[in-house]
């Protein structure tokens, strides 16, 4: 039995600990532990304060909301409180939940079920029509106002006309990074050796509290909208004001159920764990709300939660897997990630062999020993990610897992710079697996497209010698080929017509190539159009470039440090040597001018006139962007034949313009390029 100071001590402790994971989920945009782990440790101190009152404490974090308020922007403060939600994980606690609230109203009452999103609070505010101010969550009482970067949200209607609304209002959603997104901007981040976004939540809430407007638009998120508030609104009915607001052209959810009984409650709930996995956004829940105003006016709040509303949290799907070892991967930025190799187990449908650690911070959180037994979870059905060690299971005198201190390829000492979560490799002149990594970057499809080398062959020509930097590439012979028995004649000779025909690769793609950090395809593209040729591009300064549209300030010193440094200016001498494009025949571009600019596209099926690829090509050239996936930010799906039954179902769910590619050929056509002087590639 503790004695009272012991349980004071426990308290103090628990609300320390709340407090520093409120801190880095809300601050950092980095959680720490899982949403459960989080809701157990808030529950205990729940119980803890309610059995021992003498120790409240209105600072307490079971007093107030999580705060995500940062030092970069001005504040404002809520006209109507943003309040958490009371969390469960079990339909005890929602029957609860239900009786609870039937005997305090005593009269009869509807429930409204809709889809918990993952996502970052956000409160928008319409007056006589017009989006006037997007204020986060805060502590609930305020929050940054971040108006500009919300405008950047493509989804969100800017002003709002012949609506049932009221001309002043507030509307408040989450700010969401589409699944297929967070999947695209990922492999583009291993592409480029950066660090991966843990989930699409993390992803979403860093470009919230971005600076740089065009950074976000980068981001291509997305909003849903749960809650209409305001005077004069329509309907006394939480739904009902919200379908007015969809028709209003708001974003909503997909899935939304109206019940009379706990058992259709009970039902919707399971309906939409089922369903949530379609849905094209991540979701973590059900979200239940007592319907009329009226009777949540009566049911009132405490000072953290609404006591009309309540939160059924999914538990994600887990299982348990003994690490064989921790690998270091070391990307051709020199960041090193760690990743736990297991035996395989099933999870969500799919094998699990590996599983990221993140960083030095999550290892050391973990405790990891070799031959632990870990517990693993998908993070939105997408990524696994070790959640937790069954520590009863640890063998007795296992090895402690550390983080290296020296690079494991180089044996460079590694850095970390300050506020960043990743370890680094300095040595990126010397680091062999980050030559490789560069080497294989230049060569990809999307770069200079070179068929016949791939990560093992790189690898050889590397430690044969021959190969030590891009430009080496260009003064491979036959004969060194056909030395390393990797390659018969015939195949030597292929490969070096390839490598003699990728020098006619246009400026954007060498440009990407070379493997600036955080210069991806489009950006590649972007810097051409504004600095034709590479002297410009090398002595641009730091100002210059981050005015390029979606450059920007990070970036632009990224490529000013890198043209900067004496070796890549003379991998660029060598490669302009050996006869590849550093010149683009266009003039400087106006984007202004540019017929797509904003609008998104996908691309389905077979086409006659161009491939695929071409047509990326043509729309990114006219300003439009191309996206892998059908969502609610998507402009136009162009169907060519046998388009996909899947994207044309979901285009027509959202929406979303469904054209040929004879309607897309009109959109580039001018009196002076019609339609059918477009040549056939």
């Amino acid at each position: 039995m503790k004695t009272e100071k012991e349980i004071g001590e426990t308290i103090k402790n628990l609300r320390i600990e709340i407090d520093r994971l409120n801190s880095s989920y809300y601050l950092l945009s980095r959680p720490l532990v899982s949403d459960l782990e989080f809701d157990m440790k808030l529950k205990e101190l729940e119980a803890l304060e309610a059995e021992y009152p003498q120790f409240f404490d209105p600072n307490s974090p079971t007093q107030r909301v999580g705060s995500d308020i940062g030092g970069k922007f001005s504040r404002a403060a809520h006209k109507y409180p943003m309040l958490s939600l009371r969390n469960t994980y079990d339909f005890d606690e929602v029957r609860d939940f239900f009786q609870k609230t039937s005997r305090l109203l005593k009269t009869p009452f509807q429930i409204v079920c809709e889809p918990k999103y993952d996502g970052v609070s956000i409160s928008i505010s319409y007056q006589n029509g017009l989006l006037t101010k997007a204020v986060t969550r805060g502590d609930g009482a305020e929050g940054d106002v971040v108006t500009a970067n919300i405008r950047m949200v493509k989804n969100i209607p800017l002003s709002v006309t012949n609506s049932n609304l009221p001309p002043t209002f507030e509307i408040r959603g989450e700010i969401l990074m589409p699944v297929s997104v967070f999947e695209e901007i990922n492999s583009e981040r291993a592409a480029q050796g950066e660090p991966l976004f843990a989930n699409p939540r993390n992803a979403a809430s860093g470009a919230v509290k971005l600076q740089s407007t065009s950074e976000i638009q980068k981001r291509r998120l997305e909003a849903r909208f749960y809650s209409v508030l305001g005077e004069n609104l329509p309907y006394d009915g939480h739904l009902e004001n919200l379908m007015a607001a969809k028709a209003s052209g708001f974003p909503v959810s997909e899935i939304i159920v109206k019940s009379d009984t706990i058992e259709d409650l009970l039902a919707a709930i399971s309906r939409l764990e089922t369903e949530r996995k379609a849905l094209p956004v991540e979701t973590d829940g059900a979200v239940i709300k007592v319907n009329s105003f009226a009777q949540q006016k009566i049911l009132g709040a405490t000072t953290k939660a609404p006591r009309w509303a309540i939160a059924y949290k999914f538990r994600p799907e887990r299982a348990s897997a003994k690490l064989l070892s921790v690998s270091y991967q070391i990307g051709r930025t020199g960041v090193v990630t760690p990743v736990a190799n297991l035996e395989p187990v099933r999870l969500s449908g799919t094998t699990v062999k590996r599983a990221t650690l993140h960083n030095a911070d999550n290892i050391e959180k973990l405790d990891l020993h070799a031959g632990d037994i870990l517990y693993v979870e998908k993070g939105g059905e997408i990524i696994p990610k070790i959640v937790s060690v069954d520590l009863s299971r640890r063998t007795w005198g296992s090895e402690k897992i550390c983080f290296p201190k020296e690079c494991p390829d180089c044996g460079s000492a590694l850095v970390r710079e300050p506020g960043e979560a990743a370890f680094r490799c300095p040595n990126d002149a010397g680091c062999p697996s980050q030559i490789k990594g560069r080497l294989e970057h230049f060569i990809s499809r999307r770069a200079m497209n070179i068929d016949g080398l791939g990560s093992e062959k790189i690898g050889r020509l590397y430690e044969s010698g021959l190969v030590r930097n891009v430009a080496d590439i260009y003064s491979l012979t036959v004969s060194d080929l056909t030395a390393l028995d990797l390659w018969a004649e015939k195949s030597a000779v292929m490969l070096i017509d390839g490598i003699e025909k990728s020098k006619a690769a246009p400026f954007g793609r060498v440009l990407f190539a070379l493997g600036v950090p955080e210069v991806g395809e489009t950006a590649a593209k972007r810097i051409v159009g504004r600095f034709p040729d590479i002297d410009g591009l090398m002595n641009a300064s730091v100002d210059q470039l981050a005015a390029i549209d979606e450059i920007g300030a990070v970036t632009a010193g990224n490529i000013a440090e890198f043209f900067g440094r004496p070796e890549n200016r003379k991998t660029v001498e060598r490669l302009i040597s050996y006869g590849l494009r550093f010149t683009s025949d266009s003039l400087p571009e106006d984007d202004s001018q540019k017929k797509l600019q904003g609008l998104t596209f996908v691309l389905s099926g077979l086409f006659e006139h161009h491939t695929r690829e071409k047509y990326r090509d043509i729309l990114e050239r006219d300003g439009g962007r191309v996206s892998s996936a059908v969502s609610s930010g998507v402009d136009y799906l162009v169907a060519g034949e046998k388009a996909g039954p899947a994207k044309l179902k979901k285009a027509n769910e959202l929406g979303v313009k469904i054209i040929s590619e004879v309607e897309l050929l009109m959109m580039f056509s001018t009196p002076e390029t019609p339609v059918n002087d477009f040549s056939k590639n």
